[in-house]
């Protein structure tokens, strides 16, 4: 009964009475900070502590080896929806128990007696392959402790994200609504505040008297989110006020099932989705009165509704009153908060329905270009194996494909004959790349179109999540979302190649560019330039 990434201490003891040897494990308490101030700018680790006073655990005892280790256990939720009568109560129920899934892995520290380790690979039923031997400390993430400490001599330059140009009334944010009905849009994120776009969207959306409505997709966000306080203020001026919540959000399932009760406790009308699917996509749709008629306004982004990571990851965002987009938002709501059916939509591209489908056609259509096709491409992940042999199958006929994938890619690019014309690059930065750009031809031609969106190209975001992409149509904001493709792909300071043999290789500088760099420069460019009008 060892929980889900729990620290523990593995410990030998000898009763020198009985010369009895003993196995034991002794948890390091979470309850507690994991670094212990020692004297001015000197830190303990709390294990370090503990295993330093075994004797007083165990007295009476010899202690011998004390190692640490860790479990990894399995977070995906068993939970039967269409059998739940209701679906928060059962995934309380299931989170308690996911703390003993079943194990994936143990991390342990180089040195462990094999005695030991035995007995954990049998009790936790793991394949010795899922053992990961390691010389640094284990829980690398509590290390954001250290970094929280008021040393800013020790740490990087911090940005602080600019608001938009386009949002801008003087020295501080105008009305969004007039800037959005002036044209579309797009925000790039940590570059562009989300707090003065986003946030300042629905906020000015819940005060306004001529908004009538507001819906929101939330898969992520944070507990002191000022959207979920936005909406709230909504509902008290007497607008309609829908919140769609994803309840089994990976690793969030507790924090959102406990700020869904808090919505539901201020009035809101609050949905948990499709039975059998995820609802990941980002979308929000306010409904404004306007003369004789009502207008749509929508948000469609990459990332998650969270302020806090918004500071750290790279994400793309649209604002627009599009009327056919504005439409297909407010029938996938009708969906996803009703009893209608998926239908068919105009401008969007929607997982499950339509996505693979759309992508593989528009690969194909490159594919019939030959060596005139150019395909680019940046997302999360990319295993589906539908869309890999079509791109496959475009190499071969001599299409350029650039792909930035952040994590897994299971295409194996420069095979000859097969993927030559592939190249695979991955930039680790500063900011995490979450943004999911999907470009196919070139810019001014016949068959050009650029997507932005939630989804990305594995088989769960096809098949078992709700994903929303958007096309870019505005010439102007074509060009800007191409430029940031272009940009994260000269970087060679940050940047890994995925090589024939599916190694990752840290990309040689030539140049020394930094494609984050770029985008912090652009972005204070243009703020001195608009302090200089």
């Amino acid at each position: 009964m060892i929980s889900n990434l729990s620290l523990n201490i593995a410990v030998t003891v000898r009763d020198e009475a009985t010369a009895d040897e003993r196995n034991a494990r002794v948890k390091v308490p979470n309850s507690l900070p994991r670094f212990l101030e020692a004297g001015h700018d000197q830190w303990c680790l709390l294990e370090d502590l503990i295993i330093a006073h075994l004797g007083k655990l165990f007295p009476g005892m010899t202690i011998g080896r004390a190692d640490l280790f860790r479990v990894t256990r399995n977070a995906d939720l068993t939970l039967e929806e269409d059998e739940a009568d209701d679906l928060l109560v059962a995934l309380e129920i299931e989170l308690r128990r996911q703390r003993f899934g079943q194990a994936l892995r143990v991390e342990i520290q180089r040195g462990m007696s094999e005695e030991f380790l035995k007995l954990l690979v049998d009790q936790l039923e793991l394949d010795p392959a899922n053992v990961y031997v390691t010389d640094t400390m284990l829980g690398l993430s509590d290390l954001w402790t250290l970094y929280r400490l008021d040393r800013p001599d020790l740490k990087g330059e911090s940005w602080s994200p600019l608001t938009p140009k386009r949002l801008l009334d003087g020295d501080h944010v105008g009305d969004v609504f007039a800037a959005i009905r002036e044209g579309d849009i797009l925000l790039h994120h940590p570059y562009d505040s989300f707090s003065d776009s986003v946030e300042t969207f629905t906020a000015q959306a819940a005060l306004d008297p001529k908004v009538v409505g507001i819906k929101q997709a939330l898969y992520r966000t944070s507990g002191d989110s000022p959207i979920v306080a936005s909406l709230g203020r909504a509902l008290e001026r007497g607008k309609q006020v829908v919140a769609l919540v994803e309840l089994k959000a990976r690793f969030d399932e507790a924090a959102n099932i406990e700020w869904a009760k808090a919505l539901e406790d201020a009035g809101v009308h609050v949905v948990y989705g499709i039975v059998g699917l995820k609802t990941h996509c980002k979308i929000t749709l306010v409904l404004r009165s306007e003369g004789d008629t009502t207008v749509r306004y929508v948000h469609i982004g990459t990332g998650n509704y969270n302020g806090q990571t918004a500071r750290t990851y790279e994400d793309l965002g649209l604002l627009t009153c599009d009327p056919a987009i504005s439409h297909d938002v407010g029938e996938l709501f009708n969906f996803l908060t009703g009893f209608s059916r998926i239908g068919n939509y105009e401008k969007l591209i929607v997982s499950p329905l339509s996505t693979r489908p759309r992508v593989l056609e528009l690969i194909n259509a490159q594919r019939d270009r030959g060596p005139l096709g150019k395909i680019a491409i940046k997302v999360n992940g990319l295993t589906d194996p539908a869309i890999i042999d079509a791109l496959y199958e475009a190499s071969i006929a001599g299409v350029e494909i650039r792909l930035v994938v952040r994590t897994l890619c299971s295409l194996r690019p420069g095979v000859p004959g097969l993927s030559e014309n592939i190249t695979v690059h991955s930039l680790v930065g500063e900011f995490l790349e979450h943004s999911r750009i999907f470009a196919f031809g070139e810019q001014g031609g016949p068959d050009f179109s650029i997507y932005i969106g939630s989804a990305d190209l594995m088989e769960r975001n096809l098949d078992r999540r709700v994903e929303v992409l958007v096309p870019i149509e505005d010439l102007s904001l074509q060009s800007e979302v191409l430029e940031d493709f272009e940009i994260t792909w000269r970087d060679d300071l940050f940047t890994w190649v995925l090589g024939t043999d599916r190694r990752w290789r840290r990309l040689q500088p030539v140049n020394n560019f930094s494609a984050q760099a770029e985008f912090k420069r652009q972005a204070l460019d243009r703020s001195r330039s608009l302090s200089q009008v």
